[in-house]
């Protein structure tokens, strides 16, 4: 099938930024492939999921339907953890929730001589986050476990920093759009109020972080408050709030 006819269909299943998207990548495809990509295009399945592929922070990353696919909010932390990084001064990083390790392997590529943890409940991230490591040549400075965040112990601790963005959608919030169908329910729900994660990162991660380090967390829209008296009433410090580019408070930074 000539590109032009595959853009035209998969422009009519999924409008023309997923048409060329999709067209970028794959320069040869053929009538059933393209078939199938506008049939998944139309019950919804982001493109990322559907490619494979998703950029962030000027990295590219694999993801599947394991995964949460990277988004431009979620560069706000990464940022704010550059920002408090001037000069050359390596850092031990641990990110909780790694998902596809995109957090943690921006960190590690733009911080030098950093080293990093990232832990997931999920098998399946973890096999994702293993495979970017890899792919960004980062094998030898991340490694990559299979565990929850609920646990006391860390291997790897102390960390100069620690990163996450957890679950923080309430169950039943009528916010989520379509496209959340296909990501996993446990990287998006955290209890009735969306604040479960928070409250188990608050109590446990003061242990794996040495005297003076920094936490950086990702946060919903409106929940700053809530996240911030969590994090005081464990005895965390709060440094300050970013907000993304849309104006959104989006970060929280917190010092133990």
């Amino acid at each position: 099938m000539k590109i032009n006819q595959a853009f035209t269909i998969l422009q009519s299943a999924g409008g023309i930024r997923a048409a060329r998207i999709i067209t970028d990548k794959y320069k040869n495809l053929s009538k059933i492939r393209t078939l199938w990509m506008a049939r998944q295009l139309r019950r919804g399945v982001p493109v990322a999921k559907i490619i494979h592929q998703k950029w962030f922070y000027g990295l590219s990353f694999y993801t599947n339907k394991f995964t949460l696919d990277p988004r431009p909010d979620t560069e706000t932390v990464v940022a704010a953890v550059i920002a408090d990084c001037p000069g050359n001064t390596p850092r031990r990083i641990l990110d909780l929730g790694t998902g596809t390790g995109c957090i943690l392997g921006a960190l590690v590529k733009n911080i030098p001589e950093s080293v990093g943890v990232g832990i997931d409940r999920s098998y399946g991230a973890v096999r994702v986050a293993r495979r970017n490591m890899r792919m960004l040549g980062l094998g030898r400075r991340v490694t990559v476990l299979w565990r929850s965040f609920g646990r006391k112990k860390m291997p790897g601790a102390p960390f100069d920093i620690i990163v996450s963005n957890p679950p923080y959608i309430a169950r039943g919030d009528t916010r989520v759009n379509d496209a959340a169908r296909h990501d996993p329910a446990g990287a998006l729900y955290a209890g009735a109020a969306g604040l479960a994660a928070y409250k188990t990162i608050a109590n446990n991660a003061v242990a794996w972080l040495r005297d003076g380090g920094r936490i950086y967390l990702e946060i919903g829209d409106g929940m700053g408050a809530d996240v911030r008296d969590i994090f005081t009433r464990a005895g965390w410090t709060f440094v300050r709030a970013e907000s993304d580019l849309g104006g959104i408070e989006r970060a929280l930074v917190f010092e133990k």
